[in-house]
């Protein structure tokens, strides 16, 4: 160190960057434009594959299979007679053109597209000359009342009521399997990525409102993955809404905290320069904004302004006895440089520890959100001071921080009282009391997974949701699907031996709560089987003849793979909350246990279910380990700053104490943890250890220079306490009008956030405190320049 500012020790890095102002602001300035320019090209983009947690046992087996399965990303589409059934030539009309327009849409797997239109979709039927059948609706059919019948009779024959055809004859379904990358229409050689925004769009344009403009009897039910998400991120536009209201919101509390206009200005536009850097890196790593990582720039905005408010705060009380705004701004860039850069890297580890999580999006919301706080470093710990040492503050802000530094504040004083011995016991007894109480009410109430029917990503009156609640009331068969892949030798999966186990597996899923029913070949071999005797019931089994099992499943088409080597087992739910999930991946996971052998495996798992179920265990496994793993790195670098296990407990407890009570209001309100709450741990804590760090930072300061505890409290939170709450304030302002939104999850999120942003302030201002009363000596630390890396 040197001294080189009025007799002043400085830094290595504070003359780096304060003897060359011009041009770190000339460096700032050009990256600015360069990733803004960046950040210009930035689109809504996701996949079906990011969604899910690819590595996963259940994923791998439906992604090997899945050529066999048809592919897991698919919509259905439901036309309703809102006026009679279906059995009308209008209706009938309707459905064909609406197929044909399917037909020709991007991103339909054409060979896979099915309606009553197809010619894969047929009856059949046993008469004395044998069996009869053909398609659904013939080729003879034009629409007048004979061939209207002619459909009657053949839909009661073709096992589609209450699959393709809903139960009381007023709706049918279009099933439309999505490809996630096709060839581009208009050249060939070039292959597209699925857009789901756009397909929606089109599905909407094209299908909702041209057909239902064109037929008022009729009303059209989408529902599946590709529509789900298209809607997450039409909903997801309001989040310009959102960051505009954060935005006055803040300019407004800021202006009233600092008292000046050219501070305000400075702090709300180098944060808004860190946003616009993280969304520019974004784009240049490849990646899109997607419903979990179009939240990012909210946080950062908030992370941003909290670091500002800091450094304002900082230079204003540094002000009051300098004489020029550059040795304000060195000395604040001098006592807060170090501290801020903890907290930033302790916001970085909250994000990084979501890798662990094998889901492709929650990886791109950790590393985005990462770059962003690690930009923060440049925007709002170097640039804004350097911003400041030309601006300066205003003569009314400096004086109002002269006369707050000489006054008395009762208010403080006040607070200053959770630092008293016989305070301190009490808000101990207290957070000991609440905090094993909301543990134990979290242990037996808070649930993995989805609670809600539908899509529990949007809100329950949302057009999604009521498509669902349609298709759920009018059908047999749920739109919550889980599949059990059966795998065997080829040309062996109609062995008998191998179909018996089949059909017992099938018994004990049928009676599993929560499972509404199941299909499989062995359903449509019993049928036939049952049909080539007269229809008789005692003959719905299945035969220990060979040769009469192959003719009962040779008209299963779809039912078995073209090597006979695999069998899907379609289990129909009743919802896909994690309790139904559980209880049926439980009976399939013991049955393969007892009967899997070299010729016959039963793998999970396929379907929407099945992939509930796959990323439920992933949340399952990591929880804990995201948690420990945050406060580990946290603890870890609070030991580094302030060189004392005394210290780094007092800076924790309030964290863990905050996650505790965070989950128990999750199973109060009915959240389940799951991929959009899970960030909310580690964000929580890696984010709310800001508090006790500027706040400890501070108190270590004045209990070396001799003061004693409650005193040493006391000029802690005069110095640094209004610019903590109004940090917390900040926080929760910026995720807070989340809960606004028309996305559940991210309303959840938003809840989530603010709650535990406003916990931890106050468990920094109150918990924190208390325990220095048990941990801390101020006697040995006074008088000491050493052990902490802030003292230096």
């Amino acid at each position: 160190m040197t001294q080189i500012c009025e007799g002043e020790k400085t830094t290595y890095l504070e003359r780096l960057v304060f003897n060359n102002r011009l041009k770190v602001i000339l460096i700032c300035t050009l990256v600015t434009l360069f990733l803004a320019f960046q950040a210009t090209k930035m689109r809504p983009q996701t996949s079906f594959e990011k969604m899910i947690p690819l590595h996963h046992p259940f994923i791998v087996n439906m992604m090997d299979n899945r050529e066999d399965l048809g592919g897991g990303n698919s919509i259905r589409i439901s036309l309703e007679a809102k006026n009679g059934d279906i059995f009308n030539k209008e209706y009938m009309e309707t459905l064909r053109q609406m197929q044909d327009e399917l037909f020709y849409m991007p991103g339909v797997e054409r060979s896979g597209l099915r309606s009553l239109w197809s010619a894969g979709v047929r009856w059949t039927e046993v008469t004395e000359e044998g069996f009869t059948g053909g398609e659904v609706i013939p080729q003879s059919y034009n629409g007048d009342e004979q061939s209207l019948e002619v459909l009657r009779n053949n839909l009661l024959k073709s096992g589609q009521i209450g699959r393709m055809v809903g139960n009381n004859f007023k709706s049918s379904i279009i099933e439309v399997p999505l490809l996630e990358v096709y060839p581009d229409p208009e050249d060939k050689g070039k292959l597209l990525n699925l857009d789901y925004q756009e397909f929606s769009h089109l599905l909407e344009k094209q299908l909702r409102d041209k057909y239902q403009a064109q037929n008022p009897n009729v009303e059209i039910h989408i529902v599946g993955f590709a529509k789900k998400v298209g809607d997450l991120i039409d909903g997801l536009t309001m989040v310009v809404t959102f960051f505009f209201a954060a935005f006055l919101i803040t300019l407004v509390l800021l202006y009233w905290f600092t008292r000046c206009m050219r501070s305000t200005i400075s702090v709300l536009s180098t944060t808004l320069i860190a946003v616009v850097w993280q969304i520019g890196l974004m784009h240049l790593v490849g990646f899109g904004l997607d419903p979990y990582s179009m939240l990012v720039p909210f946080l950062i905005f908030a992370i941003g302004i909290s670091h500002g408010v800091q450094k304002i705060n900082g230079i204003a009380l540094n002000s009051s006895e300098a004489d020029t705004p550059l040795i304000a701004a060195r000395r604040t860039f001098r006592q807060l440089f170090l501290p801020g850069m903890i907290a930033i890297l302790a916001d970085a580890v909250g994000f990084i520890t979501l890798m662990v999580i094998d889901i492709g999006v929650i990886r791109e919301l950790a590393l985005s959100a990462s770059m962003g706080v690690l930009v923060i470093v440049f925007t709002n710990l170097i640039l804004l001071p350097v911003a400041i040492s030309y601006l300066g503050i205003s003569k009314k802000a400096i004086d109002i921080s002269k006369r707050d530094a000489v006054r008395e504040h009762p208010f403080w004083r006040l607070l200053s009282n959770f630092a008293n011995p016989k305070v301190a016991a009490f808000s101990v007894v207290i957070a000991l009391v609440v905090g094993t109480s909301a543990f134990w009410y979290q242990k037996h109430n808070l649930q993995i997974g989805d609670l809600d029917q539908g899509a529990p990503e949007l809100r329950p009156d949302s057009r999604y949701n009521k498509d669902n609640d349609f298709i759920i009331s009018n059908y047999s068969t749920s739109s919550d699907v889980l599949v059990v892949m059966v795998k065997s030798k080829e040309e062996m999966c109609m062995q008998h031996p191998n179909l018996v186990l089949l059909d017992e597996l099938m018994w004990k899923l049928d009676n599993t709560e929560g499972v509404q029913s199941t299909l499989s070949l062995i359903t449509v071999s019993k049928q036939m089987i049952m049909a080539m005797n007269e229809a008789s019931l005692k003959w719905q089994s299945l035969s220990r003849n060979q040769d009469v099992l192959n003719g009962s499943v040779g008209r299963s088409s779809g039912l078995y793979n073209p090597t006979c080597s695999m069998v899907p087992l379609v289990v129909f739910l009743n919802d896909h909350k994690a309790h139904t999930l559980d209880r049926v991946v439980n009976t399939v996971e013991t049955f393969a246990k007892d009967n899997n052998s070299d010729d016959l495996q039963f793998l999970l798992a396929a379907g929407n279910g099945g992939i509930e179920a796959a990323t439920n265990e992933v949340i399952k496994t990591n929880e804990l380990l995201i948690l420990i793993m945050v406060y580990i790195c946290v603890g870890v670098m609070c030991m580094i700053t302030f060189r004392s296990f005394p210290a780094t407990i007092c800076i924790v407890i309030p964290l863990v104490l905050t996650s505790v009570l965070g989950n128990a209001l999750m199973a109060f309100l009915g959240i389940g943890v799951k991929v959009a709450t899970l960030p909310v741990i580690a964000l929580g804590v890696g984010i709310g250890v800001d508090y006790g760090i500027y706040i400890y930072s501070r108190l270590d300061t004045y209990l070396r220079a001799g003061l004693p505890l409650q005193e040493a409290y006391y000029q802690t939170l005069k110095s640094t306490g209004k610019a903590v709450l109004f940090t917390g304030l900040c926080l929760a302002i910026g995720v807070a009008t989340w809960m606004f939104s028309a996305i559940k999850f991210q309303a959840d999120m938003g809840l989530m956030l603010t709650f535990m942003f406003l916990l931890n302030m106050f468990g920094a201002l109150w918990l924190l405190p208390a325990l220095a009363n048990y941990l801390i000596k101020p006697e040995k630390l006074a008088g000491k320049k050493g052990g902490s890396l802030l003292a230096h």
